[in-house]
């Protein structure tokens, strides 16, 4: 993104000058101030005057403090920036990697629902979007919601043939305020990081980023109803009591802004206060997240958002899972490594586990691998054996990550959000106070997993694909071959070799050897001028044989060229 540098060139980069303007106003009335002096951020904005702040962010707190005024201070700008910002502190708040507990306790407290839009506005959306009016696709629909969030408004409707369902329609112009709103977060947190090292090291740039990606597949529904669909399938393979619920997607009737699916008549988990009083339902949610684990595990898909609001208590026991805007996909390698580092955690062995975690992270230099180890061991082995109710989730993947950020290496995006899922379900246990073991799960279906993964079938499949990057390869060798004897005739057939970051120091070696040269072939025509001469008693020039002469001319010269090689070197 081209940072702006002068008030006139900021349209260029933020187009709505005056957003840029009411957004750093909020801030610094909510004790943003002096950071927005430090960063220099309205400098940028012609005739901007910095509103005074009641309130002031010091460091001169103590850390748990700070961390906790910041976060407070944070979501209050949020909540009065709207939904895009709002959307942006949800996302922050699942960050344990990057931010303090005590800031994302806070960011935990933005409230999902938002101010709502008319409903004229949704129904016009319908409309347009499925070019028939309202009432040839519905036989009803509330214009109240049943729910509002960042990105859209969820009404209740039935359809023609008497299927009830719900209609998810997004809010007018939410693409582009978020896209607008992305472009100033992205500038201001640039400008911040380079007044501030503290900040600088959080790497929020990269978390932006990653925010940017999740938002703009969040926004798409037909993206949401493919997820819901491959989750659905892969489901039936192995849910045969039909424990958990998907709703259906009306595709005809669904589209990129819009996204009908069947109603889940039930009861949201964070609103059940005792679990003891539906015995059933607790027996199935422990096979709902073995089945979860299965999912995630052997067919690589998974729902990345797993909270209390997403799951519904359904008649006959049955859990219902709603909201697929958010899933977690896995290749086929990111499996087999998960699996390992699963086994490597629920064996204890923390030696492949680290060696694990080195093979699908991001880090510059080679790690000290015994120290890892060892910080590794002390910062996991508190929390293994324990329940879910004993287990503080937040405070495990923290030390998990900073652990390895202390080492200078960085669990990719992806790899966080399976570990941050697999974390999120301690929320609904904890919420209905069940006494699941996490790592007991995962124990009892990485057995189960790895025989698939060993299976004959499996061997074969891999077998198969194996041979055919061979046969590949020896397609391929003849015809490079070919290619490479052409262009070596071309030259002449000499060979040139390029070797990257190595190119300044072979020239050097071959200056300096051509110096060595040259200095020797000089010496040898001053040894072949006084070989001529013989037994000859010089006693003037005139007895010298001119073929000597021509031999030191020539070691002049060489040598005279030697020193200009050694200038250039």
């Amino acid at each position: 993104m081209n940072i702006v540098k002068t008030s006139i060139g900021i349209t260029k980069t933020i187009k709505n000058v005056s957003r840029f303007r009411e957004i750093l106003s909020v801030f610094a009335r909510h004790g943003f101030d002096e950071f927005i002096i430090k960063s220099k951020l309205d400098l940028y904005i012609p005739n901007f005057v910095i509103p005074k702040s009641r309130f002031k962010i010091s460091k001169d707190q103590s850390e748990y403090d700070f961390w906790r005024t910041l976060g407070f201070r944070l979501r209050k700008s949020f909540e009065e920036l709207g939904p895009g910002f709002i959307k942006f502190g949800q996302l922050l708040s699942t960050r344990e990697d990057l931010l303090d507990p005590a800031l994302i306790k806070e960011l935990k407290l933005l409230q999902s629902d938002v101010a709502t839009f008319p409903f004229e506005e949704a129904k016009a959306r319908i409309e347009k979007d499925l070019k028939r009016p309202v009432d040839e696709i519905f036989k009803y629909i509330n214009k109240e919601p049943i729910g509002v969030a960042s990105i859209g408004a969820v009404y209740s409707a039935r359809k023609l043939d008497g299927t009830d369902v719900v209609v998810k329609v997004r809010r007018p112009n939410i693409k582009k305020t978020l896209n607008s709103d992305f472009e100033i977060i992205a500038f201001m947190v640039g400008r911040v990081e380079k007044a501030s090292k503290d900040i600088q090291y959080l790497g929020l740039s990269r978390a932006i980023q990653d925010f940017f990606k999740s938002i703009q597949l969040e926004l798409n529904f037909l993206i949401e109803a493919n997820n819901n669909k491959r989750i659905k399938e892969n489901l039936l393979k192995v849910d045969t009591d039909e424990i958990l619920v998907i709703p259906n997607v009306h595709r005809d009737i669904s589209t990129e802004r819009i996204l009908v699916m069947d109603y889940l008549k039930g009861k949201q988990f964070n609103t059940i206060t005792n679990i003891e009083d539906y015995p059933e339902l607790k027996e199935n949610l422990v096979k709902g997240v073995k089945l979860f684990m299965h999912n995630m595990l052997s067919d690589g898909i998974f729902h990345a958002d797993l909270h209390g609001g997403n799951f519904l208590h359904l008649k006959d026991n049955k859990i219902g899972l709603l909201d697929f805007g958010l899933v977690g996909v896995l290749s086929k390698q990111n499996r087999s490594n998960l699996i390992a580092i699963l086994y490597a955690l629920i064996s204890n062995n923390y030696e492949n586990l680290v060696l694990e975690f080195l093979d699908v992270a991001d880090y510059e230099g080679i790690p000290n691998q015994d120290l890892l180890v060892r910080d590794i061991r002390d910062a996991l082995t508190p929390y293994v054996g324990m329940s879910v109710n004993e287990m503080d989730a937040t405070a495990l993947t923290h030390s998990i990550v900073s652990t390895l950020s202390k080492h200078e290496i960085y669990l990719p995006r992806e790899w966080f959000i399976i570990f941050r899922s697999l974390m999120t379900l301690d929320g609904v246990g904890k919420s209905l106070k069940i006494n699941l073991n996490i790592f007991e799960i995962i124990d009892s279906e990485i057995s189960v997993i790895m025989k698939d993964f060993l299976s004959k079938d499996a061997l074969i499949e891999d077998a198969a694909w194996a041979s055919r990057d061979v046969i590949s390869s020896i397609r391929v060798i003849p015809r490079h071959f070919k290619w490479f004897l052409k262009e070596f005739s071309k030259k002449k057939y000499s060979l040139d070799i390029n070797l990257n970051e190595t190119n300044k120091e072979i020239n050097q070696l071959s200056r300096s050897i051509y110096f060595l040269g040259l200095l020797v072939l000089s010496s040898t025509f001053i040894i072949s001028g006084v070989f001529i001469l013989g037994d000859i008693k010089a006693t003037s020039f005139r007895d010298i044989p001119l073929l000597s002469f021509i031999f030191w001319g020539m070691s002049l010269l060489t040598f005279l060229r030697a020193s200009l090689i050694y200038k250039v070197k």
